[in-house]
């Protein structure tokens, strides 16, 4: 089946009487003709690169503009201390989407879920229950369908690219991929991971693409954060029976139509938003500088 509605997805699994993760899986099998075995290892490696992505970051490394690298250190220390008042989970959330974030500023390797302004979501929530034992790989490459899923429909009925949709369709996509994925890891129903990954991408409804000086780090590395907690926020309302009164594919497809009629001003060129205030044309003068000489 085409992954294009959410819907779809929901009435296979209960015709198949299988889990969304499943149709995913058994999708990506039909649509590249790989074994179950070929599909889930793929995955696997995704999930690992992730990993890596959080292991291999530095505080020390800053990006070539300055503009990015050690707000994650920063922030893992304060975490560390036990002082953070979101807590041990949310403040390792926290701090995991700044590196992963920060690596990609600093052209490190990372995964692009679903692209690499919004790589440090996906990866934010799952890598500390990992790591705290909460979850198994098997278990986090089987979240990941649900995540692959989400995406490729949001993908199919409006779009993951700021430059044609704003930030709402890079993080708020991501968020509600995150969001999906917590969901379904805690045994969330298909109708759960509807509600959350609704809820998540509605609260980023209308965010603007306004990187200063066409870098994909201000504020793209901070927007990661605010997308991985919307994720947890909107997983744990799913899963105490809170819906979304809007169903998912109708707010996929306001979030397209949002985009489409979004000023090109806000749609990833850096000529509004933040770009265009003193700052941004600042940093955007010295960066023109710096290559000219």
């Amino acid at each position: 089946m085409a992954l294009d509605s959410m819907q779809e997805i929901f009435d296979a699994a209960a015709a198949e009487h299988k889990e969304f993760w499943e149709i995913v899986l058994e999708t990506d099998m039909d649509q590249r003709e790989v074994t179950r075995e070929q599909s889930f290892e793929k995955m696997r490696t995704a999930w690992r690169a992730m990993l890596e992505a959080d292991d291999t970051y530095r505080g020390d490394r800053r990006s070539a503009s300055g503009l990015a690298g050690g707000d994650g250190k920063k922030m893992r220390c304060y975490a560390a201390e036990q002082r953070s008042l979101s807590g041990g989970y949310l403040a390792e959330v926290i701090a995991t989407a700044l590196c992963t974030g920060e690596s990609n500023a600093c052209m490190r390797k990372i995964v692009a879920a679903p692209t690499a302004g919004a790589c440090g979501v996906v990866p934010a929530v799952l890598i500390p229950l990992y790591h705290r034992g909460d979850v198994t790989e098997d278990e986090i490459v089987r979240g990941l369908y649900v995540a692959a899923g989400i995406g490729a429909v949001v993908g199919y009925r409006a779009c993951i690219a700021g430059a044609s949709g704003g930030c709402q369709a890079e993080i708020g996509t991501a968020s509600a991929m995150a969001a999906g994925t917590l969901t379904a890891l805690r045994g969330g129903s298909c109708a759960q991971i509807g509600h959350a990954a609704a809820m998540a991408l509605k609260n980023l409804l209308g965010l603007v693409c306004d990187p200063v000086a066409g870098l994909v780090e201000v504020p793209c590395v901070k927007r990661n954060v605010i997308g991985a907690v919307n994720a947890v926020s909107c997983a744990d309302m799913a899963m105490a029976g809170i819906e979304s009164r809007v169903p998912v594919d109708q707010v996929i497809d306001c979030m397209g139509a949002v985009g489409r009629r979004m000023p090109v001003e806000f749609r990833e060129t850096a000529l509004g938003g933040l770009a265009d205030t003193p700052f941004g044309r600042e940093v955007k003068e010295r960066m023109e500088k710096a290559h000219q000489n």
